[in-house]
């Protein structure tokens, strides 16, 4: 069962400081561009925690050693203030949809404690491969701060929508004024409203008991948060606090839970976008060898136009056939799988993957056909990923890539079908969109 749990949550103190100048996207999304301006912003900005860059009156050079000691001395001056009572706050979006002129959502869920599960036990899943320098790069900001800034984003399923009406339903969140309201750098609208209200939160989390979660965003903080809670456990397993006469529940430890926000996935407010691959640093790379031996798995077809937009296109044209552009110095190629050999090739992985056109392309072509091995792949050795098709395809023109490959997007329905059978897809396979921001409320385990 998933156990969700309020908390005493840190958050900014709108009387020192404004929302809109401290809180940040999550920190493997910042660049170094978002970096810098996030600390003009503001000398509380959150980056100087979760992406801090060495300061003037740093002692050590110890990144995560002087992360905590800003935190400290935030929350001892008021930057930071805690609730006075158990909370979850409901969490509202409002975004364009990227590529899709005129179209806009919102995406409804909430923030609050989750239990933290090992994926054996059948209750979180994940969907992606993680790679090992962010986990430990997160775990050495944990164990400096004792603290959670970010939500992991978790999935869960619900088509009647019972939690969302109980947040935004009448009288709720949505129909008030918001505790929080900032529109970041993407031009999306984020909205956040606190709920104390012991026997609505009662209501809540217990709504969700008998869901699974898949983790949507934020494996690498989640399977740190795992480690974490493992060193912290104590010596003999404890269980979570009931709820007794109406008491709202807590986890048995703080170690055990970690901050996440829980989205509905059967809400019309997701949204996933393509991550495209850039393949660099290859030697002795050659593009019509490899398009000649990419003949044996897929029809291959020249591209007249030579454009991000027209063969993002043709690409959302080419489905339910798996498809992806190959973007080279000599042209544009769309690749479709042929079904038959593809098939024979990937005999080994299971059916529901092998009708992916993102575990096509990292088996047969990153793999098999350029040599990239897995290892590479993780280590990020001779692969980038990108959102902006365009810029994807832009830095082979520059000469700085061999190839790139624009790839569709996955589906929820073929995420929720390889998660729930314990399956893992490459890395960067989803990118939801608009990311959950860091900031808007701080888990202290002290």
């Amino acid at each position: 069962m998933a156990r969700i749990y309020p908390f005493r949550a840190l958050r900014y103190n709108p009387a020192h400081v404004s929302a809109q100048d401290v809180v940040t996207q999550p920190y493997d999304k910042i660049t170094p561009a978002m970096q810098q301006a996030y600390y003009q912003r503001s000398p509380y900005n959150l980056v100087r925690i979760v992406l801090r860059l060495p300061e003037l009156f740093d002692r050590d050079g110890d990144i995560y050693a002087n992360a905590a000691r800003d935190f400290a001395d935030w929350r001892a001056s008021g930057i930071l203030a805690q609730e006075r009572q158990p909370c979850v706050f409901a969490y509202a979006q409002r975004f364009a949809v990227p590529g899709q002129p005129g179209v806009v959502r919102e995406r409804r869920g909430f923030i609050a404690l989750g239990e933290l599960y090992d994926y054996s036990q059948g209750v979180v899943f994940r969907h992606e491969q993680t790679l090992s320098k962010p986990k430990s790069d997160r775990l050495n900001l944990l164990r400096a701060t004792r603290a959670h800034f970010g939500q992991i984003f978790m999935l869960y399923s619900d088509p009647a929508g019972t939690a969302e009406a109980l947040l935004f339903g009448n009288g709720a969140a949505g129909e008030t004024l918001p505790d929080i309201e900032v529109t970041d750098e993407y031009g999306v609208l984020h909205r956040v409203w606190k709920l104390s209200d012991p026997a609505k939160i009662n209501l809540l989390t217990t709504s969700l008991e008998d869901k699974k979660l898949i983790i949507a965003d934020g494996h690498h903080r989640y399977e740190t948060a795992l480690n974490y809670s493992r060193e912290r456990a104590p010596g003999q397993a404890a269980e979570s606090s009931e709820r007794a006469g109406g008491a709202l529940p807590q986890p048995a430890y703080p170690e055990a839970a970690a901050m996440m926000t829980f989205i509905n996935m059967d809400s019309e407010g997701l949204v996933i976008l393509p991550t495209h691959r850039v393949v660099f640093g290859l030697a002795d790379f050659a593009p019509q060898r490899l398009l000649e031996a990419a003949r044996t798995y897929f029809e291959i077809e020249e591209l007249a136009e030579r454009d991000a937009e027209t063969a993002m296109a043709r690409l959302a044209a080419a489905s339910p056939k798996t498809a992806f552009v190959a973007v080279t110095a000599d042209g544009w190629y769309l690749m479709s799988a042929k079904a038959g050999p593809v098939a024979e090739a990937l005999k080994g992985t299971p059916a529901r993957q092998r009708q992916l056109d993102i575990v096509q392309l990292h088996s047969l072509v990153l793999e098999k056909l350029l040599g990239i091995t897995p290892e590479a792949i993780r280590d990020q050795t001779h692969l980038r990923y990108l959102r902006d098709a365009g810029e994807a395809a832009a830095q082979v023109a520059r000469g700085e890539a061999n190839v790139t490959f624009l790839m569709n997007p996955v589906t929820m329905d073929q995420l929720r079908e390889v998660a729930f059978a314990g399956e893992v897809m490459p890395q960067k396979s989803t990118d939801f969109y608009p990311k959950l921001l860091s900031g808007l409320a701080i888990y202290a385990l002290d």
